[in-house]
């Protein structure tokens, strides 16, 4: 087994693991959003994972949508595919496989030319 332990993805656990900042956004939206530091960057240094938000003129519509985006990224993250269990054919599709193929050879002589 590996030693994985996955991140926590309730909002009250990654406010203290993840470092918040704020900053201009730019593009459209006139004189507010560039004098005003509207942009949300949120990172989350135990996983590596940075998120940005500055979609919206408002610093908390933007924080919000971070947070989403933030907890979406480490579901992502946690996800872990179960392992395949080898399985053999059984014995009845073994020989409908085989019925099948040796229909399918029949089709194909019956379009060869007769050379002979």
């Amino acid at each position: 087994m590996s030693d994985f332990r996955p991140f926590p993805t309730d909002r009250d656990t990654l406010e203290k693991e993840v470092e918040m900042s704020f900053y201009r956004a730019g593009g459209p939206g006139g004189q507010h959003r560039n004098k005003t530091e509207t942009a949300v960057r949120l990172v989350h240094r135990r996983s590596g994972i940075t998120v940005t938000a500055s979609e919206r003129r408002s610093q908390s519509q933007n924080r919000e949508l971070a947070w989403e985006r933030l907890i979406a990224a480490l579901k992502k993250k946690n996800y872990r595919p179960k392992k395949r269990k080898a399985t053999k054919p059984s014995k009845g599709a073994i020989r409908k496989r085989l019925e099948s193929k040796k229909r399918r050879s029949d089709v194909k002589k019956q379009r060869r030319s007769v050379d002979d």
